[in-house]
């Protein structure tokens, strides 16, 4: 059957996302490969604790003008990307203390409890914990 397997998040640099996911929200590096065309990397992350088979980000190093123009807003400033926590409040004061940037604060809505936060480029994330 068809699945998502990675999702393309543009990036500036492979490492200063990495420092943000992998430091600030503990996502877990999969791949970091050099390819033939340096310096481009194939570079896979994905939540912590997310099985073998959940779709991964794939962190995608700008390489164009347009491509540049998209960092930070790929969803036209829209919530782009949605983390799921089985625990909210564990990872809400995580982030928190991370220093990771709220933009709106915790809220119930019928579907869960979530807050928007942005990552490093601006992106829009959902960290919800689904009702």
């Amino acid at each position: 059957m068809p699945h998502l397997g990675q999702i393309a998040l543009i990036v500036r640099d492979y490492d200063e996302a990495l420092a943000f996911f992998v430091g600030k929200l503990s996502f877990t590096r999969v791949d970091d490969i050099p390819l033939a065309d340096a310096p481009k990397r194939w570079v896979t992350i994905r939540p912590p604790g997310a099985g073998a088979d959940a779709a991964m980000l794939l962190l995608a190093r700008a390489a164009a003008p347009e491509q540049v123009a998209a960092i930070g807003n790929q969803a036209g400033g829209r919530v782009f990307l949605f983390l799921h926590t089985d625990d909210f409040d564990r990872d809400f004061a995580a982030f928190t203390a991370s220093g990771v940037r709220f933009v709106e604060a915790p809220r119930r809505e019928p579907y869960g409890i979530v807050a928007v936060f942005e990552d490093l480029y601006g992106n829009r994330w959902d960290l919800i914990e689904p009702a």
